[in-house]
């Protein structure tokens, strides 16, 4: 569990701001932080890491302390085993692709985790490139890989896919997945893509002037405002008969929905299939239908 009580004033584009985090985060969940720019999201997370120091308050993170303004405690960045993929990356300029991974790899890890990397990000072409040399989403991928190949116990993913086209964009939502699934590790995300919010967390925090306005559920979050149609891939895990229709659970990533189903609509439909499922959101939340 991470516990933050955490005060900083900032200086935004709006202004002066008082950011006032109480919280805690379960551990080993994805846990998503959302609002507009300048709440305090990108401020919260550099707190975190220790690239930012709060005016008052503690960081506690699974039981050790890392930071306490009243016993004067200030753990190093390098100390607190978080990976970072910030929007601004931090690479090497004067290193390639691999050697910024390898700079990252610990001692007790193998290169053939940097390969396997490299592999799952299609930057086997790109390894002997300086850094300075990448295109913008090249870039974000090198920074993800980074982060990724220390295994840290927490990791802060500030829109760590915002630059990428939507197939490269999918591919590696599905590898957060799987490295959260393998690793057990905390995540924590910035992400104004309701669609990946609602697909990778476990748990949302809206921010609204430097505060935690609301937090749940994806699906308790998302369900007031201007409604679009977002489009997501699931997999039917369930299909229960109730009277005369069909309870149909549907897994997205991270989450879990059940929708119900007319007798003549299921037919077609087994366990295990891979559906679109066609969803009304809101600025935040999601009514889902299945449509053939």
């Amino acid at each position: 569990m991470i516990e933050l009580r955490l005060i900083k004033n900032l200086n935004t584009p709006n202004g002066k701001m008082e950011l006032k985090i109480d919280l805690s985060i379960p551990k080993g969940e994805i846990s998503t932080f959302y609002g507009e720019s300048g709440a305090g999201k990108t401020s919260t997370f550099r707190m975190i890491g220790g690239l930012l120091s709060p005016d008052d308050g503690h960081i506690v993170a699974n039981g050790d302390t890392w930071w306490d303004k009243s016993k004067k405690i200030n753990i190093k960045p390098q100390d607190r085993k978080v990976g970072f993929a910030f929007q601004d990356h931090a690479l090497f300029p004067n290193m390639t692709v691999r050697q910024n991974l390898e700079y990252a790899l610990k001692n007790h890890q193998t290169k053939k985790e940097i390969d396997d990397l490299l592999k799952e990000m299609e930057l086997g072409e790109l390894q002997d490139k300086k850094t300075d040399m990448l295109s913008g989403g090249q870039k974000q991928r090198v920074s993800l890989a980074r982060a990724l190949v220390q295994k840290p116990s927490i990791l802060l993913l500030d829109e760590p896919l915002s630059a990428l086209d939507n197939n490269m964009r999918i591919k590696l939502q599905d590898f957060i997945l799987k490295f959260h699934k393998e690793n057990k590790c905390t995540i924590l995300l910035i992400s104004h893509d309701i669609k990946e919010i609602v697909k990778l967390s476990n748990k949302v925090y809206v921010l609204g002037n430097g505060e935690i306005i609301k937090s749940g559920a994806p699906s308790q979050i998302f369900e007031q405002g201007r409604v679009d149609i977002v489009k997501l891939e699931g997999t039917i895990k369930g299909i229960q008969e109730k009277g005369e229709s069909y309870n149909v659970s549907i897994s997205i990533g991270n989450n879990t929905i059940s929708i119900p189903m007319a007798r003549e609509d299921i037919k077609g439909y087994s366990l295990g299939d891979t559906i679109l499922v066609n969803s009304k959101i809101t600025d935040t939340t999601i009514s889902k239908k299945i449509k053939k």
